[in-house]
């Protein structure tokens, strides 16, 4: 038997962002727009506007950005976590920006960044973790489907529902076609019905689901794990894995064949055979040298 796409339970309106929350009268004072904290080398960047269903807009993708980037080489950093305020983890695009009032230059200039900042969190030299609690939407979507991990509460459901008010998520499909496979893919950009948190996992969105009471601390057991490893073979081998990813089987092989043997070369790869051997814990330098 078929599986069913689940029927959004939301009204469709909160899939997107065009205005603030309803009886909003007099504007709250300013907050930020994301807010970065960092313990024990897990960095956790809130996604902080609620009121607007955290969409990303040009300012959001701004401050993601410098969040991502932010002394990015310190040895202290080991995983990103993206989390969010509010039942929606994010909207999507704002979808003032993208009215007629703005010129195409605008329009360009949204798009570009959101692509540049997707294409960045694959780029860092630490894993990024999604911790998923809600709904994700059309360019929400896409920053979930582009994290290299993504932990979902039961209760969160993904969608890409820019067809229904007549804007394909081209965009976002970029993210989704590498993640999902492709009929799965369509069926939601044609139709704009949304996954629940367990067909997103059977299909491979994300990574876990588990309980909403339970979603920090599973979020963390990852994150933790992570921290115990080397940054710097981390780091290797995660930009290995995004250039092999998209070659044929044989360049593939080549290519991570080498890497192999430049994984061997680092003090931190012979720093970990060497604790193997002894039977010790090992001490990372979580450096690129030499041996």
């Amino acid at each position: 038997m078929a599986t069913r796409l689940c029927p959004l339970r939301r009204p469709l309106r909160a899939a997107f962002s065009s205005a603030a929350a309803p009886g909003a009268g007099q504007a709250p004072p300013a907050e930020p727009l994301t807010e970065r904290r960092q313990a024990g080398g897990v960095r956790t960047i809130v996604l902080n506007n609620p009121r607007r269903r955290n969409a990303l807009s040009l300012p959001m993708l701004q401050s993601l950005r410098r969040d991502l980037l932010h002394d990015v080489k310190s040895r202290e950093l080991r995983v990103i976590v993206i989390a969010a305020e509010g039942p929606v983890f994010c909207s999507g695009h704002d979808l003032k920006e993208l009215s007629s009032e703005d010129d195409v230059k605008h329009h360009s200039q949204v798009f570009e960044l959101c692509a540049e900042v997707m294409t960045l969190i694959q780029k860092l030299p630490v894993p990024v973790i999604a911790k998923v609690n809600g709904l994700a939407t059309a360019a929400g979507c896409q920053l979930v489907a582009s994290c290299d991990i993504a932990v979902a509460s039961e209760k969160s459901q993904f969608a890409t529902p820019g067809v229904n008010i007549g804007l394909f998520c081209s965009t976002p499909a970029v993210a989704l076609g590498r993640s999902l496979p492709r009929k799965v893919a369509l069926e939601m950009l044609f139709t704009g019905e949304p996954l629940s948190a367990h067909e997103a996992l059977m299909h491979g969105l994300v990574s876990k689901v588990v309980p909403e009471d339970k979603l920090e601390e599973e979020t963390m057991k990852i994150s933790r794990k992570i921290c115990e490893s080397s940054k710097s073979v981390l780091a290797l081998g995660k930009a290995t894995f995004y250039r092999q990813i998209t070659q044929d089987l044989d360049t593939a092989y080549k290519i991570t064949t080498k890497v192999m043997v430049d994984n061997l070369t680092l003090r931190d790869g012979q720093e970990g055979i060497e604790a193997f051997v002894q039977k010790r814990k090992p001490v990372w330098s979580h450096s690129q040298e030499k041996k």
